[in-house]
């Protein structure tokens, strides 16, 4: 489901902003169920569609679509929370990292994104999959300087992700590092564990990065 673009001075400063940022296949359509429970606490929440058009887009492309998509919907004096799920995960750290995003964003939250690769990539070897790989040029760069995106952080993973290879590759090593008990990668968007999670970070104090606290 994609969201229309609206005027950002129809959005309130004050307003309980988030972003999700879907994977490289499902789409926003993934978010269905997060969607709706965000909501129903009082959220206004996007996720936008973005297009890797068959593999031929690298994810600093996407990346762009995003930042776009953003100006388009969100003031730029209002601040945000961002959640990247797999491949979304990667997309928001370039924006975030690269892109100047940082600064409009209060928190950032990744649910099973590959931030050191995954072997399931070589499958799909097209240039949003080879980025995807353990030691691609895009991830050293991004985990160059990652002590330097001074956010609130959070990464969610499950150790039954069968596509995140090896699955432990989920886990920044900087923010907390929340464990959730669901079974198989495609499931973490939907799972009531997760979406529990997800509400949770966005409802507490917003924190420092800087030491790894695991959960």
């Amino acid at each position: 489901m994609s969201v229309s673009p609206v005027q950002p001075s129809s959005v309130p400063s004050s307003a309980k902003i988030v972003v999700l940022v879907h994977g490289i296949f499902r789409q926003s359509k993934v978010f269905y169920k997060m969607k709706k429970s965000l909501e129903n606490k009082g959220y206004i929440v996007y996720s936008p569609d973005l297009f890797h058009r068959w593999g031929a887009l690298g994810l600093a492309d996407l990346a762009q679509q995003l930042e776009k998509f953003i100006e388009q919907n969100i003031p730029s004096e209002t601040e945000f929370d961002l959640v990247g799920l797999s491949m979304g995960g990667i997309v928001s750290r370039y924006y975030l990292q690269r892109l100047n995003g940082a600064q409009r964003v209060r928190r950032f939250i990744t649910i099973a994104s590959p931030h050191l690769g995954t072997w399931l990539a070589y499958g799909f070897p097209r240039r949003t999959g080879l980025e995807m790989r353990p030691g691609s040029r895009l991830l050293k760069d991004l985990n160059q300087d990652l002590e330097h995106l001074d956010l609130d952080i959070t990464s969610i993973w499950t150790l039954w992700d069968f596509i995140i290879v090896p699955s432990q590759h989920c886990c920044l090593p900087v923010g907390e590092v929340i464990q959730v008990p669901v079974l198989l990668h495609g499931m973490m968007a939907w799972s009531d564990r997760t979406i529990e999670v997800v509400q949770k970070r966005l409802q507490e104090p917003v924190s420092s990065p800087k030491t790894t606290r695991v959960s």
